[in-house]
């Protein structure tokens, strides 16, 4: 696996945890980071994924439900939840990654975590995900408190 690769599993792997427990995400990360080591770049590379999308995953929730009905958000597996999440955030919060990349390590990640058919499902809300995506950061951008900047 790459590097940037496992550190981006090691963020998937703290969100889903996070999401399936009251485990708190420092320590979570932590543990992942004793059990796979990185480098200090790639350790926070995996921290701003997580600290990331942690503070707006109800409003990402949110608009993979609004613009995704198709697929009902207490239908998706958590792990394709935390999987879609973290690339929402990519590609329309933090847009440090091209769309198309964002994509791309969605259903990287999605093969080597998720069901059969995960990776297709991936690519399909992310390809109706990524025609709304500046609505999608207004949308999250007008639920958040006055003054969250939203490119942690």
């Amino acid at each position: 696996m790459k590097p940037r690769t496992r550190a981006r599993s090691i963020a998937l792997q703290v969100l889903y945890e996070t999401d399936l427990s009251s485990h708190l995400p420092g320590d979570v990360l932590k543990t992942r980071l004793e059990d796979t080591a990185l480098s200090d770049d790639l350790a926070e590379f995996a921290r701003q994924i997580i600290f990331g999308v942690l503070p707006i995953r109800h409003e990402l929730d949110q608009v993979i439900a609004r613009y995704a009905p198709e697929w009902p958000l207490d239908q998706i597996a958590a792990i394709d939840r935390n999987i879609l999440r973290i690339a929402c955030w990519k590609f329309a919060i933090s847009r440090e990654t091209p769309i198309k990349v964002a994509i791309n390590e969605a259903v990287e990640l999605a093969k080597i975590f998720g069901s059969d058919s995960t990776s297709r499902f991936v690519n399909g809300v992310l390809g109706t995900l990524v025609e709304h995506e500046n609505e999608i950061r207004q949308v999250i951008k007008d639920s958040l408190p006055q003054g969250t900047n939203m490119e942690s």
